[in-house]
């Protein structure tokens, strides 16, 4: 992405946002940064993040350097330096839009949120939860000096530590779920701006297509009635018209706007799947169609299913049965399939990246595969099964996989709350089963069974 595809972008978009590069050179901004600082677009040009923030040089490289190596959104935090002398602490989320390479310097994207009232809890939670901790550590300490004394005093600490404990664990739980919850939310509202923003100069043009064809048809109709009842055209006319081959215009140019109307009927199928991902609207329980949220979530995870200088293409066998429209919260479901598709794909690469690929699937070098199934059991149940032919997992992690804070993921790469999060989601809110089904060396199936209704 160049600086003015993000100021394009970036425009549209009220969230205050920033293009640097990965040494800390700013490349754009919008203006909502520029009120922040309380200083004109023009004043940011040339300027770099060391300037604007009151971090050390040293650590705001190292958070680049985080937001550049990583996949996901890297939250950390900035002061800024506002114009009229006074600081502003916001909290930063990064991501890399164009990773580093020989020829240039990673992009990354950072966008800035003002603590608020919302902040001003999360820190509160934070104070909680290492005041709980230092508690925690307290009580253990306390247990050891009371086993001297006597047995009975020495279970009533160590329950009330193991209350403490169980507390810190759920606010700590809670903590990490906040978190997902505003990056899903933010990836929606994202997602549904920009298709709000591409629907309507594309509606305005598939719907003008056809006028533009019915007028161009009407004068070539009329070019067709001179060459009738005119047939003898100067000279100048005829070397134009040899010029401009006027019988192979006729024909292309119905196949220009046929061209162009199926480009704008693909754009439109686009910002359909976009805005059927996001779901902004739809936090209620409502009957949905299943294969709709399924699409939009591979057609969100395109760009890393297809082949890259590092990894093969990844391909989806889709095997759809009939099934009836399905009662549930469409959003919650579309983050359930969003989780595990991405799990498949990480398994996928891993096979890759640790050159067993060919040694686990001989059969299938080259050729990373995601089947994605439905089947109507019966008239009240439905499943959905997603199956990976990667390395599988072993037996040890298999009974971990649904725990909370369980990853097999580097650090900063998994929170170890995705299939924690897809399990409360179909079996506490939908009342239905996740299982997994794995054999090492062998890929590894979930399988979702939900209500219909």
């Amino acid at each position: 992405m160049t600086p003015e595809q993000f100021l394009e972008l970036a425009r549209v978009l009220p969230e205050p946002l920033l293009l640097v590069s990965s040494d800390g050179q700013v490349l754009a901004t919008n203006q909502p940064v520029a009120d922040m600082l309380r200083l004109r677009r023009q004043q940011l040009r040339g300027r770099t993040l060391f300037e604007l923030v009151t971090e050390s040089t040293n650590d705001v490289v190292k958070y680049l350097q985080a937001c550049s190596s990583s996949r996901a959104m890297v939250i950390g935090s900035l002061t800024l330096r506002k114009n009229d002398g006074q600081t502003l602490i916001c909290r930063s989320q990064g991501a890399v839009i164009q990773p580093w390479s020989p020829e240039s310097s990673a992009l990354i994207l950072l966008r800035l949120e003002s603590r608020t009232l919302a902040s001003s809890n999360f820190v509160l939670l934070n104070e909680k939860i290492d005041e709980l901790a230092k508690e925690v550590q307290r009580r253990k300490q306390a247990e050891e000096a009371l086993l001297k004394v006597n047995q009975e005093l020495e279970i009533r600490v160590e329950e009330r530590t193991i209350a403490l404990q169980e507390t810190l664990n759920e606010l700590q739980l809670t903590q990490t779920q906040l978190i997902q919850a505003e990056k899903m939310s933010s990836l929606g509202q994202m997602v549904a701006g920009i298709a709000h923003e591409i629907n309507n100069p594309v509606s305005f043009i598939h719907g003008n297509l056809h006028h533009a064809h019915k007028y161009t048809q009407d004068l070539l109709k009329l070019v067709q009635f001179y060459q009738q009842f005119f047939p003898n055209t100067p000279p100048e006319i005829q070397e134009y018209l040899e010029e401009i081959d006027l019988d192979f215009l006729i024909q292309d140019i119905i196949k220009l706007f046929q061209s162009m109307k199926v480009g704008t009927e693909r754009i439109q199928e686009i910002v359909k799947s976009l805005r059927n991902f996001s779901r902004l609207d739809e936090a209620e329980i409502k009957q949905v169609n299943i294969h709709e949220g399924i699409d939009s979530t591979l057609m969100i995870l395109k760009h890393r299913l297809q082949a890259s200088h590092k990894y093969p293409e990844i391909k989806v066998i889709k095997k759809y049965s009939q099934l009836p429209n399905v009662t549930c919260y469409p959003g919650q479901l579309n983050q359930v399939f969003m989780n595990i598709i991405v799990n498949a794909i990480d398994a996928l690469e891993a096979s890759v990246v640790n050159s067993q690929w060919s040694e686990v699937n001989p059969q299938t070098t080259n050729n990373p595969q995601i089947k994605i199934k439905t089947e109507v059991i019966d008239e009240k149940w439905i499943t959905v099964s997603i199956t990976d032919n990667g390395l599988g997992v072993n037996e040890e992690v298999h009974s971990k996989l649904f725990d909370p804070f369980f990853t097999t993921k580097a650090v900063g790469k998994g929170t170890g709350l995705g299939l924690f999060i897809s399990y409360q989601i179909i079996v506490e809110t939908h009342k239905g089963q996740l299982s997994c089904f794995s054999v090492p060396g062998k890929g590894a199936e979930f399988v979702i069974r939900i209500p219909v209704s």
